[in-house]
């Protein structure tokens, strides 16, 4: 590894080249990265890059009028002094916080090795050159300071909300869906078919812990997140594997009562109030009109609650 006070002026303006294509190509992916949730600082970040593009240019165009058009590949890693990047451009979904933060740490570095070099340089053109870039430099700095503040308050909540949806709202929907439907069958085909409360409670326990489970890794592993934006696995798959189990278990809980008549009605007005929250869920979150949102709730309830019940009563 070079140290910087051994670089010729020609490796200088190599180095800087290196720099400004490496720069150029970061702000592209912070720009793409953004653009979803924030379209406004995508637009900036596009903007710098055909800057930094554009400084590239110049330097090119000055090498090869003093070295002529061979350039050694020279690149950051190979040069003592620089700061190691951690690669936050390759993140989904982008945070505008860690992108601003990461845009400033690379202007305020590029704008220092401009003034070193300028300060060493003997060429008064190159000198001229590397100056007015590092003023450039330092106006993106101050850019990407400012960039936080840029982002409208609203912009700000929908991108929360938004992710708040894919990453907890979502997979907790699924499987509260899941837990509160399909352990129907089982509960109420044990209660009917053994009129026993303890047998039934034991059943819905197994059915609803089972799906919490199946659901929780089934959630998990269908999707990464690295593309979809939808949060890390490990999040998603617990939330969903629990709200599954509790969906389960909100109605088995009645038949711990002695009294099966009474477990019965309660396991019944129990049901009717999971499938209210999530009619009432899918209307606040996913918006789907109430009408919509009960029908499709109530009817696939009901048709899993009556097939329990024949199957028992059989």
């Amino acid at each position: 590894m070079r140290s910087f006070d051994s670089l010729s002026e020609k490796e200088v303006l190599a180095l800087a080249i290196s720099l400004e294509e490496e720069d150029a190509r970061i702000y592209a992916d912070f720009a793409e990265g953004l653009q979803e949730n924030y379209p406004a600082q995508a637009e900036q970040f596009r903007q710098m890059r055909a800057q930094e593009d554009g400084h590239r240019h110049r330097l090119l165009e000055l090498y090869r009028q003093r070295f002529g058009d061979h350039i050694p590949l020279l690149r950051r890693q190979d040069v003592k002094g620089f700061v190691r990047r951690r690669p936050v451009w390759l993140v989904r979904p982008l945070g505008l916080k860690a992108v601003r933060k990461q845009a400033e740490l690379m202007e305020l570095e590029t704008r220092r090795f401009y003034e070193a070099a300028a300060r060493r340089t003997t060429d008064a053109g190159t000198r001229q050159l590397l100056g007015d870039l590092a003023e450039e430099e330092r106006r993106h700095e101050a850019l990407a300071e400012q960039m936080g503040a840029a982002a409208a308050p609203e912009d700000e909540a929908s991108v929360r909300r938004r992710l708040f949806l894919l990453q907890v709202v979502q997979p907790g929907l699924a499987g509260l869906m899941d837990g509160s439907v399909s352990t129907l069958a089982p509960l109420f085909a044990a209660a009917f078919a053994t009129g026993e409360h303890w047998e039934t409670f034991r059943v819905g326990l197994a059915a609803a812990i089972g799906a919490g489970i199946s659901m929780g890794f089934a959630e998990g592993l269908s999707d990464d997140g690295s593309l979809t934006g939808r949060g890390r696995a490990w999040v998603r798959g617990p939330v969903c594997g629990l709200m599954t189990a509790l969906g389960g278990l909100g109605h088995a809980l009645p038949y711990l009562i002695p009294d099966m008549r009474l477990a019965n009605a309660l396991a019944v007005a129990v049901v009717l109030m999971e499938l209210a929250v999530i009619a009432w869920i899918r209307h606040r979150y996913m918006d789907t009109p109430i009408p919509a949102a009960v029908f499709q709730v109530v009817i696939g309830g009901l048709l899993v609650f009556l097939a329990g019940i024949l199957i028992g009563s059989s």
